[in-house]
């Protein structure tokens, strides 16, 4: 299966969660290492995935307007991640 490759492409082309794309609503740093230690265990080969957070899902596709996230939580979120 191809990859989109940015964000446009994974918002907007009814893209569904799989084994290399994961949606999450909130940043919650447990959930989100145990999807990053499973990407990066790839037992499949597929070359990691993606992991977009401010996204809500409902069974696997993208709910309705997108939430997002604010700006002023995204370097939090990437300090607490290098920190775990």
């Amino acid at each position: 299966m191809a990859i989109p490759i940015t964000i446009e492409k994974l918002l907007n082309e009814n893209v569904v969660e799989s084994a290399r794309i994961e949606f999450k609503e909130n940043f919650n740093p447990d959930s989100i290492i145990r999807t990053i230690s499973a990407f990066a265990n790839d037992i499949d080969n597929w070359g990691g995935g993606y992991i977009v957070i401010g996204i809500k899902e409902e069974n696997g596709k993208i709910s309705k307007p997108i939430k997002g996230l604010n700006v002023d939580e995204i370097d939090k979120i990437q300090k607490d991640l290098l920190r775990y």
